[in-house]
C-alpha cells in the first residue's frame, strides 16, 4: 500500500462501474495518477469483441475522468461536489488496450471554478500512449 486512499474513498464509483484500482499520486486540486489493473474477466471484453476483446475506447475515457475526479474530490474547496462529465474534447486512440494490461492513468486539472472545471488526461501501456484527451466538468451538489 503506498498510504494514499482508496479511489472509492473518493469518489462515489463503485463496481462494477469503478475503472480505476489505485492512486499511485495525488495532488489535491492539481492533479493526479494512478492504475486501472485489467484482469481480462471484466464483462465487456466478451462482447467487444469475442474474437479479439479490446477496451472500449469510451471506458479509458471514463477511467481518466474518474481519475481526475479523485484530484478535484480530494481538494477541500470541492468535497461537497459532484462532478460529471461536460464535454470530452480531442479524444485520441493510439493503441489497442488488451486483457492482462495495465493502465497508467495521469490526470492534470487546468481551470477549477466553483461550477465546472477542465483536465488533461493521458493512458498508457507500458510506456505507450493508449488514450489522450482533454476534459470538461461540471458540478452538480453532491446527493450523498
Amino acid at each position: 500500500m503506498n498510504g494514499l486512499p482508496r479511489p472509492e474513498e473518493l469518489i462515489p464509483h463503485r463496481a462494477p462501474f469503478l475503472l480505476l484500482s489505485e492512486l499511485t499520486a495525488l495532488e489535491p486540486g492539481v492533479g493526479a495518477s494512478g492504475l486501472w489493473r485489467l484482469e481480462g474477466d471484466e464483462e465487456f471484453f466478451a462482447g467487444h469483441f469475442p474474437s479479439r476483446p479490446t477496451l472500449p475506447g469510451v471506458l479509458m475515457v471514463e477511467s481518466l475522468a474518474q481519475l481526475g475526479a479523485a484530484a478535484v474530490l480530494s481538494d477541500e474547496r470541492f468535497k461537497k461536489k459532484l462532478p460529471l462529465f461536460g464535454g470530452i474534447d480531442r479524444a485520441r486512440f493510439r493503441r489497442q488496450v488488451v486483457p492482462g494490461d495495465t493502465l497508467q492513468l495521469q490526470v492534470t486539472l487546468g481551470r477549477l471554478s466553483a461550477r465546472a472545471g477542465t483536465g488533461h488526461g493521458v493512458a498508457s501501456v507500458e510506456g505507450s500512449v493508449a488514450c489522450e484527451t482533454d476534459l470538461l466538468f461540471v458540478f452538480a451538489p453532491d446527493p450523498g
